[in-house]
């Protein structure tokens, strides 16, 4: 049984910020793999700036390089628009693994804006990571205060398999001030460095006893 943690985004681009908080989560939680999900189109926020999808996927790939990181493009492959729709999937198509939401808190103080938020909480477990600016925001936020029976001690991170959802658990560490707005605002046009990039088969998972499964993935 593999531990999986997911990371969902546009990654307009993937940066630094996104492998430091994927390293963390992957220790704290006892993870085999961290995937990142990249989103075809993300529905909060404007397609005006977003890079191309190939893009995207590509500088996701350069960023987890070397590291326990899956790129996948599951998402476009298996034609979800929105996250309940993926992770009611998923374990159709991994039924040897077991998964757990990663989110950063800036995305816990929207959570509520989600479609059926309440049916990811339902799913899977959350681990939320502490972000710069926004843990005031998510602890006061409207989701917060439905899942706030459901967190869990963070000394028990590593039993995330083991909790009756809904579950969340929040963890501390020092994230990376590198965001994509600042990369977007320095270098609007930071996707033409990827000229060659297209929205290509991706395995999310390596493994002989797994690859029938991504098989199912493919055009």
């Amino acid at each position: 049984m593999k531990r999986i943690g997911l990371l969902g985004g546009s990654f307009n681009p993937a940066h630094r910020g996104h492998r430091k908080l994927s390293l963390h989560a992957l220790r704290a939680l006892g993870l085999d793999e961290v995937w990142w999900l990249v989103s075809p189109g993300n529905p909060l926020k404007p397609d005006k700036g977003m890079a191309p999808f190939g893009a995207r996927l590509a500088s996701a790939r350069r960023m987890a390089r070397h590291a326990p990181i899956r790129v996948s493009d599951v998402e476009q492959r298996i034609r979800t628009r929105y996250t309940a729709d993926t992770l009611r999937k998923l374990p159709r198509l991994y039924p040897r693994h077991r998964f757990i939401w990663l989110m950063g808190a800036d995305n816990l103080a929207q959570f509520d804006q989600w479609e059926r938020w309440r049916d990811i909480a339902r799913q899977v477990p959350i681990a939320v990571i502490a972000r710069p600016g926004y843990d005031a925001r998510a602890h006061a936020s409207p989701a917060m205060s439905w899942l706030r029976r459901a967190v869990r001690p963070a000394d028990q991170a590593k039993k995330w398999t083991r909790w009756r959802l809904p579950a969340l658990v929040l963890l501390r560490f020092r994230p990376d001030p590198t965001s994509a707005t600042r990369i977007r605002a320095a270098d609007p046009a930071w996707h033409r460095h990827f000229p060659n990039a297209r929205a290509t088969p991706i395995s999310t998972a390596s493994a002989a006893t797994t690859r029938s499964r991504t098989d199912m993935l493919q055009p």
